[in-house]
């Protein structure tokens, strides 16, 4: 679902803010396109026979490319789960003007969003995992182009990968835009 807005006065849902897990899917559609041996000069072509996946059929799939991922994963979503049961305990501090009936709510409300909050974050670890797998095959085999349909979760996949390229020490520059036969197109230039 959407990112929650927790308060004192409630809790309500930003707009725009989707989960990540409607991105996975397709995500992993592009890590299987990539997933092949390679022959420089040579432009490939993949055809999506686009399943939908179990999320043990995701997980599955992650720690094939990467099975040290597992363990990293698991700490990553104990780390959230710290984070949140802190952040309920120093409400009263982080919250200084709040009086005791509002401090109740917020803790309250935190709580109440507590599952969700996790669930929303490990969705997210996921994607990210499968971003960083996509960024690393695209770097070790010096993938130039990647097209793919237009539209709006392509899109953001492919800004994610953008912005995964270009952190680091191996930075890759890239650009995004869309070409006339409405794909999307992710070109890289190996500096």
């Amino acid at each position: 679902g959407p990112k929650p807005i927790i308060s004192e006065h409630g809790v309500s849902f930003k707009d725009g803010k989707d989960d990540k897990y409607v991105y996975i899917q397709n995500a992993i559609e592009v890590l299987h396109a990539l997933n092949h041996e390679y022959i420089k000069g040579r432009i490939y072509k993949y055809d999506a026979e686009f399943i939908k996946l179990s999320d043990q059929e995701i997980e599955d799939t992650i720690i094939k490319y990467k099975p040290e991922l597992k363990s990293t994963i698991e700490k990553e979503i104990n780390s959230y789960k710290i984070y949140l049961n802190e952040e309920i305990e120093k409400i009263a501090t982080s919250h200084p003007l709040l009086n005791e009936l509002e401090l109740s709510a917020f803790k309250n409300n935190l709580k109440i969003m507590h599952e969700y909050r996790i669930q929303r974050a490990i969705n997210k670890i996921y994607y990210m995992h499968i971003i960083e797998i996509i960024s690393d095959m695209i770097k070790e085999h010096k993938i130039r182009d990647i097209s793919t349909p237009f539209n709006e979760r392509f899109w953001h996949i492919m800004q994610t990968i953008q912005g995964e390229l270009a952190n680091g020490k191996n930075y890759v520059k890239s650009s995004l835009h869309e070409k006339s036969d409405s794909t999307l197109e992710l070109e890289m230039d190996f500096l």
